[in-house]
């Protein structure tokens, strides 16, 4: 095939295959030609002067359009494939990419930190995918704690990827955008209208480039309390931030929150959207050392 993104190209190869889109697997294949080759150029650094990159971990090629691009620009490309019936139409796309290993099997179960270390050569590590809608947040909190991707570019709904560059104060603004800013500096590259898929989703995506931070945007001692306040900051993010923490810390009781807050210099009515990373770090450590 000369363009694994023209519609007419494509229905010829899914018929010659046999294949049918599955909703529950959330598989929509791109037909707008300049899409994957502006997420694999930013998963690469091409703007950005990196060093060059030991290799590529990709969930879901799909018919291969963003993993033909990625193996232009990588050493080594790994894709990881869990519907086995798009095997043998990746068979046929791929036929020319030397450079590209197609792994069988369910993302979600698999290792994904051993996979990299084992398949992709010596030198940063990127992670790279057009991800379903249904399991975004379980596949990026796994390659976050894989621990070993130097930049993670990935095309996923436009309103999460909103949440996952928010700023203090606004609705966007929670616990899953802090998690994976505490690791990762994640910028908001461009949308994605749902014409430019086959078939066409009912919402629009957005690509989003994270990258590694070199340590993390503030001091904490303890990494757990940190995020068991901020998840207990949004599971009630209508009420005031006090009020919050001693429903989850009822061994600390309202009192104890209310110190905690005034020894950061926060006021007792204020709400967790309004802190940002360093002042949650803040107030971990205060509610640490209280319960020391």
């Amino acid at each position: 095939m000369n363009d694994l993104t023209n519609p007419a190209e494509i229905r010829a190869l899914l018929d010659r295959h046999g294949f049918h889109f599955s909703k529950a697997l959330g598989q929509n294949f791109l037909i707008e030609r300049e899409v994957p080759i502006r997420i694999a150029s930013a998963a690469a650094g091409v703007d950005g002067g990196e060093e060059e990159t030991g290799g590529v971990l990709e969930i879901g090629p799909g018919i291969g359009c963003l993993t033909v691009q990625l193996a232009e620009r990588f050493r080594r490309v790994v894709s990881i494939e869990r519907d086995r019936t798009l095997l043998p139409v990746l068979e046929e796309t791929l036929a020319d990419c030397g450079n590209v290993e197609i792994v069988p099997g369910d993302a979600m179960k698999l290792d994904l930190r051993a996979l990299a270390e084992e398949k992709l050569l010596d030198g940063p590590k990127v992670f790279c995918a057009n991800l379903p809608y249904n399991i975004t947040t379980p596949v990026l909190t796994a390659v976050i704690e894989a621990g070993c991707f130097s930049r993670i570019c990935v095309m996923i709904q436009k309103e999460v990827a909103q949440r996952l560059c928010a700023s203090p104060g606004g609705k966007d603004y929670g616990a899953f955008g802090l998690f994976v800013q505490w690791y990762y500096e994640p910028q908001l590259l461009f949308s994605v209208p749902p014409h430019c898929f086959m078939p066409a989703p009912k919402v629009t995506s957005a690509v989003v480039l994270m990258t590694r931070r070199q340590s993390p945007p503030a001091p904490v001692k303890d990494e757990e309390m940190l995020f068991r306040i901020i998840r207990a900051a949004f599971n009630q993010r209508r009420k005031t931030l006090v009020n919050a923490l001693a429903a989850a810390f009822p061994e600390f009781g309202k009192q104890g929150c209310e110190e905690a807050l005034a020894a950061c210099g926060f006021d007792s009515t204020i709400r967790g959207e309004r802190l940002s990373l360093s002042d949650f770090a803040a107030l971990s450590d205060a509610v640490t050392e209280r319960l020391s």
